[in-house]
C-alpha cells in the first residue's frame, strides 16, 4: 500500500528536520505544503505542490496520484494541524506522520514552565465563549488564538465572568527575528494588540472575587444567595444529585436553576463535563451569577431565558435535571424528548401533585422508564430550648429514563 508521510516542520526559522524526515523529503517525487514549507527545499528535484486554500483538491492529487509524496506541515501534523483532515479523507494504514516541535511546546519551553498539565485549545472555531469554558474549568491553558477571537476578546469574556486570576504569557512571531514574548496579567491583554501569529498561556494564580471552598455534597442552604422557597434542600439535593447518575464527561441541563445550587454541586462531580443552568427570573438569575462567582464553578454557565426556547443554542444534553418549569412543563418535556439520547435521564423536583401527575403523564405516554420518590425531610431547630423537629414540605423526585 502506496504510503502518504506527514512531515512536521518546528518552529518557523528553527524548523529542525529530523534524518528520517529529510531521508522521506529526498525519497519522494512529490512534495506538497504551503509556500513557507516548501521554500525550506529550494532544490527538491520533484514536483512541489502548494497547499494553500485548495484542500480538496489535494486530497484528490493524493487519491489519484501513484508518486511518492510528502505533505509538510507545521509542528506537529495532529496538533490542530492538516492531520485531522487527512485522516478524515484516508485511512490510517494509508499515512504516516512524523511530528516535530509544536509551537505551543516552544512557547512552554521559552518560559520555562511544564506544559504536560496544561490544557490545549484553538479558539478558531470554538469562539469566544466555549474557549473561555474550557480555561475557566483549568488551572493552565494554551491557547491558539485567531484575528475573531483575539488574546484581549478572550480577556474580556475572563474580567466579563469575573474569571481575571491567570497569570498571561503572549508569545507572538515564535522562532523569528520578531519573536517577543509579553508577561502580564489578564487585565494587560486588554490594551495589547497582539501579533496574529501568537500562542496564548494561561496560569492561575488565583480565584478572582472567590472563597476557597472545598467539594462537598450537601452545602448547607444558608451558604447560597437564595429566598427561602427557592432552594433545593441539601438533602434532596443530595438525592436529586444521585438519581441523576452523573458520568465526569456529560452534558447536563439545569432548567428553571433558581439559586444554582444543583448546577453547583453537580460542578464537582462533572470534571469534564458541561453544565448550562436555564432561568428567566430576573431575581434568581442575580442569584446564580453570585454563587457561581462564590463557588468558582468551573463548567457551568448561566443561560438566560424561556424554556424551552432557550435550549437551540445548547448542546443536546446527557442529563436533564428540572426543578421550575414556569408553566411551561409540558412543552419543555416534548422539547427535552427530541433532544435527549436514549438511556438519558430526566429527573424533576415536584412539590405539587399537578406537578407530579402531568410529569408522569407525559413520560408514560413518551414510553420512558418511570420511578418516583417522595422524599420528607425534617430537622431539628438550632437556639432553642428544646430539640423539636421542624418539617418541610415533601418533594416527589421523578427519575425518567429513556428507552
Amino acid at each position: 500500500m502506496k504510503k502518504i508521510y506527514v512531515v512536521g516542520a518546528g518552529v518557523q526559522g528553527q524548523e529542525g528536520f529530523s534524518g528520517r524526515a529529510l531521508e522521506l523529503v529526498r525519497a519522494c517525487q512529490v512534495l506538497m505544503g504551503r509556500a513557507e514549507h516548501l521554500a525550506l527545499f529550494p532544490d527538491f528535484p520533484g514536483e512541489k505542490v502548494l497547499i494553500d486554500n485548495n484542500f480538496s483538491e489535494i486530497v484528490d492529487r493524493l487519491k489519484q496520484s501513484d508518486r511518492q509524496a510528502v505533505v509538510l506541515a507545521s509542528g506537529d501534523p495532529l496538533f490542530f494541524g492538516i492531520g485531522r483532515r487527512l485522516l478524515r479523507n484516508f485511512s490510517a494504514d494509508e499515512l504516516e506522520f512524523v511530528p516535530n516541535v509544536s509551537s505551543v511546546q516552544y512557547a512552554f519551553a521559552k518560559l520555562k514552565e511544564p506544559w504536560d498539565d496544561a490544557i490545549f485549545l484553538s479558539a478558531q472555531g470554538r469562539g469566544i465563549e466555549g474557549a473561555v469554558d474550557r480555561i475557566v474549568a483549568n488551572d493552565k491553558a494554551a491557547v491558539l488564538t485567531d484575528a475573531t477571537n483575539t488574546p484581549a476578546a478572550i480577556a474580556a469574556e475572563l474580567v466579563r465572568r469575573g474569571r481575571e486570576g491567570y497569570a498571561a504569557y503572549l508569545c507572538e512571531n515564535l522562532g523569528t527575528a520578531e519573536e517577543r514574548i509579553v508577561t502580564t496579567d489578564v487585565r494587560g491583554l486588554l490594551e495589547i494588540e497582539a501579533a496574529p501569529l501568537n500562542v496564548l498561556i494561561l496560569i492561575k494564580q488565583y480565584d478572582a472575587g472567590s472563597e476557597e471552598h472545598e467539594p462537598t455534597l450537601g452545602i448547607p442552604d444558608e451558604e447560597f444567595a437564595a429566598t427561602r422557597k427557592l432552594i433545593t434542600r441539601e438533602e434532596v439535593r443530595v438525592v436529586t444529585l444521585a438519581k441523576l447518575k452523573l458520568r465526569h464527561d456529560m452534558v447536563l441541563w439545569d432548567v428553571g436553576a433558581g439559586s444554582g445550587s444543583v448546577s453547583i454541586e453537580a460542578d464537582y462531580l462533572l470534571p469534564n463535563g458541561r453544565i448550562f443552568a436555564v432561568e428567566r427570573n430576573p431575581q434568581y438569575i442575580g442569584f446564580i451569577k453570585e454563587n457561581f462567582r462564590k463557588f468558582n464553578v468551573r463548567n457551568a454557565r448561566l443561560v438566560e431565558g424561556d424554556a424551552p426556547a432557550c435550549f437551540d443554542g445548547m448542546p443536546d444534553p446527557d442529563r436533564v435535571f428540572i426543578g421550575g418549569s414556569g408553566g411551561n412543563l409540558w412543552e419543555i418535556l416534548e422539547a427535552v424528548d427530541q433532544r435527549l439520547p436514549a438511556e438519558g435521564r430526566v429527573v424533576i423536583n415536584a412539590i405539587t401533585f399537578d406537578t407530579l401527575t402531568a410529569a408522569s403523564e407525559y413520560f408514560a405516554n413518551a414510553g420512558y422508564q418511570l420511578e418516583v420518590t417522595t422524599i420528607n425531610v425534617a430537622r431539628t431547630r438550632p437556639a432553642t430550648e428544646y430539640k423539636m423537629f421542624e418539617a418541610y414540605d415533601p418533594v416527589y423526585i421523578i427519575v425518567a429514563i429513556k428507552e
